[in-house]
């Protein structure tokens, strides 16, 4: 069963908090917990805040163990943006963005198994180009043997 709680008009940037909802994504309730009490980021309050509220809502409304609950998904997507202007030289105005944020967390008391999708989309990819390609190894034997060959050539001029 999957129980949401949703944290509106949250008054940071989408941008800053989705640092902290990364890093609780996936992981049982009582390490996301602690992940987010230990975090010195504003952003964490408010993630604790609607963590807990999810929390809650699996205890009382779906009677769920908290134990066996997990953190389905953490999102944070672009709430309000309030417009404000600030004097500038000349009699110019400048604009002031303050930005806020809807925080989403889904939790789930089912197993969560990655997939192979979510293997490779974890991964980083690999880019090579011709000037970043490291030459072959070549093994030190070889060294070894070119090196006597020449000094043997040298000797029977």
């Amino acid at each position: 069963m999957q129980i949401l709680s949703t944290y509106r008009n949250a008054h940071i940037s989408a941008f800053k908090a989705r640092e902290v909802t990364r890093e609780i994504q996936g992981l049982s309730v009582a390490a996301a917990l602690d992940i987010v009490a230990f975090s010195p980021k504003k952003a964490a309050a408010m993630v604790a805040k609607t963590l807990k509220s999810a929390v809650a809502n699996a205890e009382n409304n779906a009677k769920l163990r908290v134990d066996s609950l997990v953190v389905k998904e953490a999102t944070v997507g672009e709430g309000m943006t309030a417009k404000r202007f600030q004097p500038k030289a000349r009699g110019s105005a400048g604009p002031i963005r303050k930005r806020s944020s809807h925080i989403r967390i889904v939790l789930t008391d089912e197993i969560i198994l990655p997939t192979r999708n979510d293997k490779a989309a974890s991964a980083k990819p690999v880019r090579r180009t011709k000037k970043t390609e490291a030459p072959k190894a070549v093994e030190a034997a070889e060294v070894v043997e070119t090196a006597e060959e020449s000094t043997s050539n040298e000797e029977t001029k």
